[in-house]
């Protein structure tokens, strides 16, 4: 594993240090409402007494999902950032706008598409350059927690660069049921830690405006599965076992060949056959019915929970290992 040059000595944010043992929440501010509300984005730092890794933890890139920021919220309550080793950077969330407005963007601007960003730009981008700047420049890897959205619930799955193989060992530490490369996304930000040498990892559980108690689980299990990997914690933390995760090695959407009702007859993380009934969709008058069918053997990662559907609409995310 890639135990080295460590960044956790001397913690820097806002020009606030963190010396090894000490821990402190930093807010910076981002903007203002029209009302002259001060928005700002707390950041935690924990910093251990011996050197280790730096790794942040992300929630709340995207406001509606909310899975995401409860997850990191929990474990900041039930302490376990109780770090010897290592230092460990949390943002419970960080689209506040998003968050308040219950919508996945900020101002119209998707805060994951606007990276490196920009002091200047527009808020989204602002954000985007003061995380990059203020935050991810100390750290050595990060885990950036997201839900599934529009009402498609994602089964919990950790995704990685599949160039990156720091990203791949890591996603094989946190062990999450399933877990598959995913293709880099430009001014994403996962693209932008990629082109800074920063391994991140994505963990997808459960659906926008929605908590899941299965999935906020299996991302704090797997979360403190890399903290205790890397020494990072107490050894004598007892995590829920997971079996080995299933590697993905191909996947893509089934979807609507027509459009009407909606109803699935299968469950998220289920495993399926080829020809397998998935689902129907019907016309709201009941003069016909479509049967939606696997095109090959796999698992069903995530599924979309709309009954309401249109022609071409996203219905099951299917994974063949």
């Amino acid at each position: 594993m890639f135990e080295q040059n460590f960044k956790n000595g001397i913690i820097e944010i806002r020009g606030q240090k963190i010396g090894l043992g000490e821990s402190k929440l930093i807010k910076i501010p981002i903007d203002r409402l029209p009302t002259g509300t001060l928005i700002e984005i707390p950041v935690y730092i924990f910093n251990g007494d011996q050197l280790g890794p730096t790794i942040l933890l992300q929630g709340g890139l995207h406001g509606d999902e909310v899975n995401s920021i409860e997850l990191v919220r929990r474990m900041l309550i039930d302490k376990s950032y109780k770090i010897h080793r290592g230092c460990v950077i949390v943002v419970p969330l960080l689209n506040v706008f998003g968050f308040l407005n219950m919508s996945r963007d900020m101002h119209g601007k998707d805060v994951n598409r606007s990276f490196p960003g920009s002091k200047t730009g527009s808020l989204a981008s602002r954000m985007a350059y003061y995380l990059m700047k203020e935050i991810t420049n100390n750290v050595d890897f990060a885990i950036d927690f997201h839900t599934g959205g529009e009402q498609r619930n994602n089964f919990p799955q950790i995704r990685f660069t599949p160039e990156d193989e720091k990203g791949f060992q890591l996603a094989s530490i946190f062990n999450a049921p399933f877990m598959f490369g995913s293709k880099l996304i430009p001014k994403s930000f996962r693209n932008q830690c990629y082109k800074n040498n920063i391994p991140v990892i994505v963990y997808e559980g459960g659906e926008s405006l929605r908590l899941e108690e299965k999935a906020i689980q299996q991302g704090i299990n797997g979360t403190l599965r890399v903290l205790k990997h890397f020494k990072m914690i107490n050894k004598s933390i007892e995590i829920p076992k997971n079996t080995t995760s299933i590697h993905i090695n191909k996947h893509k959407w089934v979807r609507a060949k027509v459009a009407g009702l909606f109803t699935s007859i299968v469950h998220n993380g289920e495993k399926v056959k080829k020809g397998q009934v998935l689902g129907h969709v019907m016309d709201t008058y009941g003069e016909t019915n479509f049967s939606v069918k696997s095109p090959y053997n796999g698992y069903i990662i995530a599924k979309n929970n709309f009954p309401i559907i249109n022609m071409g609409d996203a219905l099951f995310h299917l994974g063949k290992p």
